[in-house]
């Protein structure tokens, strides 16, 4: 099993859901980034996912937007995402998960980056925009290397495609929680409960639900059906308004909710 795997296994027997904060590399500041990420740990993150920033973030609302804009400005490269990453990762066991678009990826060079990502001590890789079938001779270069390859589904995905790309997946399914870009939300949809055990019963791997959980009340209703919960927006706001204790605070709140079910 792998390191992803092993923490939803994990979190399974204990009959709790698996928390994945995101947060930007280099957002607010780049000298700031590995003490974030020590935070997240400490702060009840079984899995972190950490955003290579990039110009045109086409799936990000604008928080993230924002984030990633401001992470270039502070000089924020592949090469120095993998630094914090390898910086992080000595002193850790919590697995990371590299979240990012392809073309900073292919400017790297894929092959030298799948290397310096497993080297640097990465559990799985996230592209929001290669999608299952998109370009075989990329997702099989990624399936064949040493860190999970994370899948996207979305509600208007039908069960037999969430099944083929649960197939083709690695880790866990990530379930974009509605359409649309990133974003906190004040309220969850109805039909969204329905819709993650669907998914559940179509993959043969586990389901995470993001975008939109902005609140421990979201956190612990997600929870209780999903086997993991991502929360990125809100997070990153969080961070850019209250500082690190602030975000430190608001992810033991969602820990808190999720273990407590209220």
């Amino acid at each position: 099993m792998t390191a992803i795997s092993e923490c939803f296994a994990r979190k399974k027997i204990e009959g709790r859901s698996v928390l994945i904060p995101y947060v930007t590399c280099g957002a607010p500041s780049l000298e700031e980034s590995l003490d974030i990420l020590g935070v997240l740990e400490t702060a009840g993150g079984d899995i972190i996912e950490l955003g290579i920033p990039f110009s045109d973030p086409l799936a990000d609302g604008p928080t993230i937007q924002k984030s990633s804009q401001l992470a270039l400005e502070n000089g924020v490269t592949v090469e120095k995402v993998v630094r914090i990453l390898s910086d992080f990762k000595a002193d850790s066991e919590v697995p990371v998960i590299l979240f990012s678009y392809l073309n900073p990826i292919l400017q790297y060079g894929l092959e030298n980056f799948l290397v310096a990502i497993k080297e640097a001590g990465a559990a799985g890789l996230l592209l929001t925009d290669v999608p299952e079938g998109s370009d075989p001779s990329i997702e099989n270069r990624i399936l064949d290397s040493d860190v999970d390859f994370i899948r996207l589904v979305a509600p208007t995905t039908d069960c037999g495609r969430i099944s083929q790309i649960s197939e083709n997946g690695q880790g866990f399914l990530y379930y974009i929680s509605r359409t649309g870009v990133t974003g906190a939300r004040e309220l969850l949809r109805e039909e969204l409960g329905k819709e993650i055990e669907t998914v559940q019963k179509a993959s043969r791997i586990p389901v995470a639900v993001g975008f939109g959980i902005s609140t421990p009340e979201q956190a612990a209703v997600v929870g209780k059906v999903a086997d993991g919960v991502v929360v990125g927006s809100a997070l990153v706001q969080t961070l850019n308004e209250e500082g690190i204790k602030g975000a430190s605070v608001f992810l033991k709140a969602l820990r808190a909710a999720i273990d407590s079910g209220v």
